[in-house]
């Protein structure tokens, strides 16, 4: 199946066509999906002390550490960590950023109907990244955000 194909893929946005993040990345299960699947393909360890058993969370596709009971959601520590817009609409913008890097945050604005600054926070992640690594990876989490 083609979405196992992009799952293999450490970023899978700058071979997508509109077509394609629309049908694997629809909904936000979808996209929450894929970045649980990303974010703990070797393996959940609890940030807090360790473990490595966990159990279903209470929001979707987070991991909740059998131990010590922290909670992890799929977004924390990624580069939508504290990504208070809805999670498909934040694919669009890695989405439009990773095929065309120069777009303005004002062109996001009105591409995907958020308010510019919101668009600009997670421009400004995505090119940290990009800076950082070569690459936009949804993995990474800039030090410098809290």
């Amino acid at each position: 199946m083609l979405h196992e194909f992009y799952m293999t893929m450490k970023l899978p946005f700058n071979s997508l066509d509109v077509q394609d993040l629309e049908g694997f990345f629809s909904s936000e299960d979808d996209c929450l999906r894929f970045l649980a699947e990303k974010k703990w393909e070797t393996g959940y360890v609890c940030r807090k002390c360790g473990h490595t058993n966990f159990c279903k969370g209470k929001t979707p596709h987070s991991r909740r550490c059998t131990r010590c009971k922290k909670e992890e959601s799929a977004t924390a520590n990624t580069i939508f960590h504290r990504c208070h817009i809805p999670i498909t609409e934040a694919f669009q913008i890695v989405y439009k950023v990773c095929h065309n890097p120069a777009i303005s945050s004002y062109a996001l604005s009105r591409e995907i109907e958020l308010r510019q600054m919101t668009c600009w926070k997670l421009k400004s992640r995505l090119m940290e990244c990009i800076k950082n690594k070569g690459e936009v990876d949804v993995l990474f989490h800039p030090p410098s955000d809290q």
